[in-house]
């Protein structure tokens, strides 16, 4: 639905006008936040002392799937120091973690806070020690005797489905949580018409946020009446108060959580984790405040993991390379639990339903299928499914244009979605608000000087060099609200909202239910407001992170931010406005029509010496009786709800790289990035966004993964396994705007968030391929690493 409530089928809705473009909005404001970051002045987690304060450290699993026959905390508890052991027999109390979704044919998988009676993966949380200092909580946990049974292990979704299976959970009888197929049109036919079918089977990494601050909590429970509290590094502080309430069985009003600067989510920080719920049944237990930090080797076995996807996919079509039909087949592996936030579906689902991306396909059917495994649990990480689904597609594009001789880009050209046919509804019953695909597609190329490129290609392969050209155009689906989520199949009905305050002074609060951890929102959002109230931006002060002065909200992830906290911040400061404008009617004597507010200045339109301050005015409002109304609220305050309809951004990365054969180095040349989020907001804060997720993607394309043996056992535990890219691996990226603001939204504002990490992977991928087509290359396994390239070069059939 629209904002208005019409449906999104039959018209669009003009909402440009409540999102004022004034001295702000669209400008290149520089971030006010960044300051206190780059001095060093800002206070994150690990920088909070709190007096009398405890800490815990974690007794983990060593073992991927095991019976637990006895534990013995004696040896811990004798440790000078220790304050406290506890164990999964003393937290009968506390209710396990389970995914809030409502999906037909899902199994649920409980997770318990501590391990109860089995692990399911190495890094499992199995007692927690509570001590003076950190470095004692952690000698005392090496001196917790765990006595463990090992049970076959399960390390391949595959593998896991098979009958003879160990399998997870007895009480199941079954690895497969959900399995369920869907078909789009008539596929059967698309087949049976083509001249040329093709098939592929890929296999994408298992990779994480591994964002620079590691995830922590401090809880402090105050008796008399009962009150919990707790900091801690999270990216949905109102969501994280009700999984608390319903696993602590404490009413919500009786919980604040509060967070301090975020040093990065991504994804990882929106879930709530059982080390959480844990600190804070400490805290209410011994009555002192408790206090968890993890380490890096902790983040990469018992943080989530994402990205995990085997796909298989069919291709019809026609030899001048039109698709007539796809078929998919999506199995994602969830570790060792459905995971409490979005359950094992969060990858394979949300793949599925996007995998047409910009292209027109009429005719396609998939199979979705969700696994558990003994590996750490699947979470969110920016660009969930999206970045698995179109990292196979595009492969499997790139691989069906070079057998049909067609070049890459005509092939993705022709078959995507046209120019003037938007909104567009997918087979998938996804419905694309508006977008510039073929346009950005056509700005890419151009960007990198495509043709001249490839001459260039031809002529330094003569001399025994090899640079390639990969090319990813995107779509994402963002402003995850009610309806994006019913699109997507995740029916997690949204709430959100803002309140923005003019002070007596003239100075305005902008309160909102979404978190910052490096997003921008205090220059974006008091950009908004400034521009809706007629003030400077260094009048507005943006505050989020605490349910105690925060209104509620679902948090940032999903590209949400920029959509609903516009359109909430816009709708607040609209009402705000009327207010203000009211009270100068007023105090000026004249209809508040006439009057215009502009650099903090409320006057005569036409007249700008007739006029007063918006500071004078806001203190006539809450001061003076003779600008009051009878009975009126003189309250300068509006809180405004917004939940949006489904937009989609859209993108084209283009990524030119070198390979040396002899020796695998791969050289990423440049990057460049044509994208289309609707109307910008802060231009600079865009490209930021968008540099972020493409170095994520590199990460993803080359380095990043995380790997198990047979056993189960984690093979990257350390930086020097798990590698991420550095500056000296991310290239030059040159990004270009296009606009195609949305219909639905208000101010024609999509989000920007994801679409790097979705697309650069492919596009860093495709370019290796296309650099080393002499050698007919397949690729389907990523990332592409260094014995993956030899192969290739040392096994294939070279072309001249």
């Amino acid at each position: 639905m629209t904002p208005l409530g019409v449906p999104a089928d039959s018209c669009t809705v003009d909402t440009s006008s409540l999102l004022v473009r004034g001295k702000f909005v669209g400008a290149r404001v520089p971030r006010v936040e960044d300051d206190r970051f780059l001095t060093g002045s800002a206070r994150f987690l690990a920088d909070v002392k709190v007096a009398g304060m405890k800490h815990v450290g974690f007794v983990r699993s060593p073992y991927a799937h095991a019976r637990m026959v006895s534990v013995d905390v004696s040896r811990a508890l004798a440790l000078p120091g220790v304050v406290a052991v506890v164990t999964a027999e003393h937290l009968h109390s506390v209710a396990p973690l389970v995914d809030p979704l409502a999906v037909e044919g899902l199994l649920k998988t409980p997770q318990p806070v501590l391990a109860v009676d089995r692990v399911r993966f190495v890094g499992e949380a199995v007692a927690a020690v509570v001590a003076e200092d950190r470095y004692v909580a952690e000698d005392a946990a090496d001196l917790v005797v765990v006595g463990y049974e090992p049970l076959g292990a399960v390390t391949d979704a595959v593998a896991g489905m098979a009958a003879d299976a160990p399998v997870l959970f007895e009480e199941l009888g079954t690895n497969v949580l959900y399995r369920r197929s869907r078909a789009h049109g008539d596929t059967g036919a698309a087949f049976a018409a083509a001249d040329r079918v093709f098939e592929g089977r890929f296999h994408t990494n298992r990779f994480m946020a591994a964002p620079m601050e590691t995830r922590g909590a401090i809880a402090t429970f105050e008796t008399g009446p009962d009150r919990l509290h707790i900091q801690t590094s999270s990216q949905t502080p109102h969501l994280l108060r009700m999984s608390l309430s319903a696993a602590l069985g404490m009413p919500e009003q009786r919980i604040r959580v509060s967070t301090p600067a975020v040093g990065g989510g991504f994804g990882q920080k929106m879930a709530t984790y059982p080390e959480e719920v844990i600190v804070c049944e400490l805290a209410r237990r011994l009555g002192c405040p408790v206090k968890w930090v993890e380490d890096r080797r902790e983040n990469l076995i018992a943080g989530s993991h994402a990205k995990e996807q085997i796909i298989s996919m069919e291709l019809a079509v026609t030899g001048e390379g039109r698709i007539l039909g796809m078929r998919a087949q999506l199995i994602g592996d969830g570790g060792g639990y459905s995971f409490n936030t979005a359950s094992v579906l969060i990858e394979p689902l949300v793949a599925a339903q996007l995998m047409p991306g910009v292209y027109d396909i009429a005719n396609y059917d998939y199979e979705v299928i969700g696994v558990v495994t003994n590996k750490t649990p699947i979470g969110p990480f920016r660009g969930v499914g999206w970045t698995a689904g179109h990292s196979a597609r595009e492969l499997f594009f790139d691989e069906v244009a070079r057998d049909l001789g067609l070049d890459p880009a005509e092939f993705r050209r022709l078959n995507m979605i046209a120019p003037g046919s938007f909104p567009h509804r997918t087979c998938t019953d996804m419905l694309y608000d508006s977008g510039s695909y073929t346009e950005s597609l056509a700005d890419a190329l151009e960007m990198i000087d495509y043709w001249a490129l490839r001459e260039r290609q031809r002529e330094l392969r003569e001399q025994g060099r090899y640079i390639g050209i990969g090319i990813s155009p995107y779509n994402e689906l963002t402003g995850f609200g009610t309806d994006a989520g019913s699109q997507a199949l995740l029916p997690v009905p949204s709430n959100d909202r803002a309140v923005v305050t003019v002070e007596p002074t003239g100075k305005v609060t902008v309160a909102v239910g979404l978190h910052s951890h490096g997003q921008g929102h205090e220059t974006t959002f008091a950009q908004v407001a400034a521009d809706g109230l007629g003030v400077a931006i260094e009048d507005v002060a943006v505050v989020f992170g605490d349910t105690s002065t925060s209104p509620f909200g679902m948090g940032t992830h999903a590209s949400r931010s920029a959509i609903i906290g516009g359109g909430t911040v816009s709708l607040a400061a609209a009402r705000v406005r009327e207010k203000i404008l009211a009270a100068a009617g007023r105090l000026l004597e004249v209809s508040p029509e006439d009057l215009e507010i502009a650099d903090g200045q409320v006057s005569v339109a036409g007249d700008p010496d007739a006029g007063v301050s918006f500071a004078e005015v806001a203190g006539a409002a809450y001061f003076d009786p003779r600008v009051r109304g009878e009975g009126e609220d003189v309250y300068l305050s509006a809180t405004m709800f917004y939940d949006p309809p489904a937009t989609y951004s859209n993108g084209t990365i283009i990524a030119v790289v070198e390979v040396d054969p002899e020796t695998t180095e791969i050289t990423i040349e440049r990057i460049v990035a044509s994208e289309d989020c609707g109307t910008v907001i802060n231009p600079m804060i865009v490209e930021g966004q968008v540099h972020g997720a493409i170095a994520q993607g590199i990460g993803g394309a080359l380095l990043e993964h995380l790997a198990y043996d047979e056993q189960g056992q984690p093979l990257a535990t350390t930086y020097m396994d798990y590698l991420i890219p550095t500056t000296m691996e991310v290239p030059r990226i040159d990004v270009n705007h296009l606009e195609s603001p949305s219909p639905f939204s208000i101010g024609g504002i999509k989000g920007i968030g994801e679409g790097g990490l979705i697309s650069a992977p492919a596009a860093v991928t495709c370019a290796v391929l296309d650099a080393l087509a002499p050698w007919q290359p397949r690729l389907r396994t990523l990332p592409v690493t260094p014995d993956r390239i030899a192969e290739i070069c040392h096994n294939g059939n070279r072309t001249p």
